[in-house]
């Protein structure tokens, strides 16, 4: 087993700009949560968020692509649930979670930049939906957690891992959007990243365990037309209303 880390924004088309408010201390059990499909921008939203809040980042996605590295490096069918729990079950994971450089080790190796590869894409997928992976991950994402400080990113953040989150964030965009921003980090061909996005999103909206959706809770942002600073700037923005309070003066 593992062991131990609504409305639509009103901004579309907004000139860059910083927060409203200068961000005031973080109380140390703050948890932001940025949900979102692939490609949304999630990822890259939440690390500049923690570098600028001097919080601690959580990819929890990179904790599933691992597990399917390894189920991948075992010539495990991804489709053998009980072959793939059994995997996760004898797996030692290690997720660092500095902003700066989070990195994640499986069995003692290095596999940060191997779980980027094309065939862990298309098979962590399946691979998430295996019960045995999320009740595993969860768990292991609760203990990363601990007692906050920590911005964390996936698809089940608000709704399963963090409910009681201060910060939810739903980050999205038009599948083109997001498959141009996909294609264009990993230098590949626009129309198959968007086939490949559309794959994901049935498979992670229609599983049984921790499908991907929206917390009735979180913030929708629309980032089809956003730059990164843009959408960087509306997150901040609500961090600071949460911790200075939606009444209260700017610190």
């Amino acid at each position: 087993m593992p062991h131990p880390a609504p409305r639509p924004h009103p901004v579309a088309g907004a000139e860059p700009a910083a927060p409203a408010t200068t961000p005031a201390p973080m109380p140390a059990s703050i948890v932001v949560a940025v949900d979102g499909p692939s490609g949304s921008g999630k990822s890259t939203v939440a690390r500049a968020i923690a570098l600028r809040l001097g919080l601690r980042y959580l990819d929890t996605g990179a904790m599933y692509r691992a597990v399917t590295w390894a189920v991948c490096r075992r010539g495990i069918d991804s489709a053998d649930a009980d072959a793939v729990g059994q995997t996760v079950a004898e797996l030692a994971l290690r997720v660092g979670t500095d902003p700066d450089l989070p990195t994640i080790l499986v069995d003692g190796t290095d596999v940060t930049t191997a779980i980027r590869e094309r065939p862990i894409t298309q098979a962590v997928s399946a691979v998430s939906a295996v019960p045995a992976v999320r009740s595993a991950m969860v768990a292991l994402q609760r203990q990363l957690i601990g007692t906050g400080g920590i911005v964390v990113e996936g698809r089940d953040i608000a709704t399963v891992v963090a409910p009681d989150a201060a910060v939810k964030v739903f980050l999205t965009a038009d599948p083109r959007a997001r498959a141009r921003r996909r294609a264009a980090e990993v230098d590949a061909d626009q129309m198959i990243t968007e086939a490949d996005l559309a794959r994901r999103d049935e498979l992670d909206s229609t599983r049984t365990a921790s499908p991907l959706t929206r917390s009735p809770l979180a913030t929708l942002i629309d980032a089809t037309d956003l730059t990164v600073d843009e959408v960087v700037a509306i997150v901040l923005d609500l961090v600071a209303a949460t911790v200075v309070g939606p009444g209260d003066p700017p610190r």
